[in-house]
């Protein structure tokens, strides 16, 4: 089953996107042989800048962490009264969060098309007894962790801003972590000029700047909870080419307007194309596409064998998310394709 989601069981892997070594073993191919949709990272990645050779070669230093923390305050439009702790990868944080933060319990927002796995995930290995609901109405008040993946992963949902705010106020002593790893290419979206003291909200650099290897998160909360995650991952968090990295593409205002652009205008293209294929289309983001085809596992196997990865979902098999196509001749590919491969 290609790309397929979710073992929740404690102490294994979840599957994700991104794993082509798997198709190829199994479909056969070299991997440029290959056209990867099965994840949502920017498939026109930010160049990568020249840096020096005492990012490699000397321990991160705190001025270079000061920069990038300037640099992604200007980026993310954080108030002066928020602090900003980097981290290697929101996935790290996602990892952390549940086991730094105190309760033993945790309830994720997840709606009909699922949310990222990671979260429950994790929340269960930290030992937290984990509960669901469909709103922000529909959390308790006395919950110690609430978790909202904001816009949604799968189907790119955004809540309502000030009803999170909202929800943060009902929380009595508890924690309400936002994970906008898909925020950057909208961010109006954003919940951060509406944080509350106990609100962290996870960042991503590596989708909308398609560095994903280079492993850069940030999460931005208040004075206290920004201490406990610095003291959780200790000094050199980052490495030195992620700062250096990370710095230079979170100033180039240039590319950003240009790929924010180009994202959405090619967001839409994709969600019209499937529409045309006759699939539903569940939701999108600037990143993504979820749709929804009663045949929807057949679609992904057949696409496969022509050497495309699409992510499908062992638990929700009816839908299949479709990353962007990086340039024309991609998405020509991808539509003929499916031409071949979606049953009339």
């Amino acid at each position: 089953m290609i790309g397929h989601a979710l073992d929740q069981a404690r102490g294994q892997a979840i599957e994700h996107g991104g794993a082509l070594d798997r198709a190829i073993a199994e479909f056969g191919g070299r991997r440029e042989d290959w056209l990867d949709l099965s994840t949502g990272i920017n498939p026109r990645p930010y160049p990568l800048p020249e840096f020096s050779s005492d990012a490699w070669h000397r321990l991160p230093d705190r001025d270079a962490e000061a920069r990038l923390i300037a640099a992604a305050r200007r980026f993310y439009a954080v108030p002066d009264a928020l602090e900003i702790v980097p981290a290697p990868g929101t996935q790290a944080l996602i990892q952390a969060l549940p086991r730094l933060l105190p309760g033993d319990t945790a309830t994720i927002l997840r709606g009909e098309a699922g949310t990222y796995g990671e979260h429950e995930h994790c929340c269960a290995g930290a030992g937290r007894k984990v509960r669901f609901a469909a709103s922000p109405e529909d959390v308790a008040g006395d919950e110690a962790l609430v978790v909202l993946v904001h816009p949604n992963n799968p189907d790119g949902q955004c809540r309502d801003r000030e009803a999170l705010a909202g929800l943060a106020d009902t929380l009595r002593g508890g924690v309400l972590v936002v994970d906008e790893a898909f925020c950057d290419a909208t961010p109006e979206a954003s919940v951060i000029p509406a944080m509350r003291d106990n609100v962290i909200v996870l960042r991503s650099f590596g989708k909308f700047f398609g560095l994903a290897g280079v492993r850069l998160g940030f999460a931005v909360c208040a004075p206290e909870l920004a201490e406990r995650i610095r003291a959780w991952f200790g000094p050199w968090a980052v490495s030195g080419p992620a700062l250096e990295i990370g710095m230079a593409a979170l100033c180039d205002a240039p590319w950003i307007e240009a790929t924010r652009n180009r994202m959405e205008s090619d967001s839409t293209t994709l969600a019209k194309l499937l529409e045309e294929n006759r699939f539903s289309v569940v939701g999108r983001n600037a990143l993504f596409v979820t749709v929804r085809h009663d045949n929807a596992m057949d679609v992904a196997q057949a696409l496969a064998r022509l050497n495309i990865l699409v992510r499908s979902f062992a638990d929700r098999p009816s839908l299949l998310r479709f990353g962007l196509c990086g340039f024309e001749a991609e998405r020509l590919r991808l539509a003929n394709a499916l031409e071949a491969c979606v049953p009339a």
